[in-house]
């Protein structure tokens, strides 16, 4: 099987190269890397272009954001599988795609989801959130719940079948992607229970108050969206469930 991993970058020059390097290093021979830069103006693309052939398709050009990105990413594919590394975020060990794969060929899944972690950027051996995802449960998405979305692998064929992130979607268009994927049209979703990504601390959805009630005002959204009834209170119940994310820290 082959897999596509695609990394998305604007102006991330002082962390791209780690991100590059773990994807490289993974020790599953059939990975096809696609990076794609919002043309950035930084040293974001010196850094890549140091990399040569071993990257197999770089696109440099301006977008309409990060889900722009994603959808241009998922386009230039030609893997049986996809997923995503954005350009602060690492696979967490060398062996998490040739696990992915073996969970594929063994259930004939069509969504293999696993862990992520959390880190401080300045010390990247200190985790403060652990997203343990666990195994997967329809009614669990009436509470909120998703998988970890850069620790989500998915076959090519469902983007091509049920398209891919809704532009209208600011903050929370991976949310309605798995509620689509997974939900709407029933994928077969399995669990691999390691960490497969591990995530430096910020982020959109939670950089400021506004950001955060609108990501999650889009998640009660993508039900509306889907042409499906959820509970208001999802607004509250989503947000409530991280909680235990850093609960589980020292666990």
């Amino acid at each position: 099987m082959k897999v596509s991993i695609v990394t998305i970058c604007y102006n991330n020059g002082e962390s791209i190269k780690q991100t590059i390097d773990s994807v490289l290093s993974q020790d599953y021979p059939n990975i096809e890397y696609v990076i794609i830069d919002g043309a950035s103006t930084d040293s974001s693309m010196e850094v890549i272009s140091s990399y040569g052939e071993r990257i197999a398709k770089v696109i440099s050009e301006p977008d309409k954001g990060i889900y722009d990105a994603m959808n241009k990413g998922v386009d230039n594919c030609t893997g049986d599988i996809v997923g995503l590394v954005n350009s602060e975020d690492m696979l967490n060990s060398p062996d998490c795609i040739s696990e992915i794969v073996k969970v594929y060929k063994e259930t004939g899944a069509d969504i293999v989801y696993g862990d992520l972690i959390v880190v401080k950027p300045e010390a990247q051996d200190k985790v403060i959130r652990y997203w343990r995802t666990g195994e997967f449960n329809r009614d669990a998405f009436r509470k909120g719940w998703m998988s970890p979305h850069m620790a989500t692998y998915i076959k090519k064929s469902l983007y091509d079948k049920h398209g891919g992130f809704r532009l209208d979607m600011k903050i929370s268009a991976d949310y309605e992607l798995m509620l689509r994927f997974m939900y709407k049209h029933n994928a077969k979703c399995v669990y691999l229970p390691k960490i497969v990504i591990k995530m430096l601390a910020g982020g959109v959805s939670n950089n400021s108050l506004k950001n955060y009630w609108t990501s999650n005002y889009e998640v009660y959204k993508s039900w509306k969206v889907n042409d499906m009834k959820v509970s208001p209170f999802i607004i509250f119940r989503k947000p409530l469930s991280k909680v235990f994310q850093f609960l589980r820290v020292n666990e």
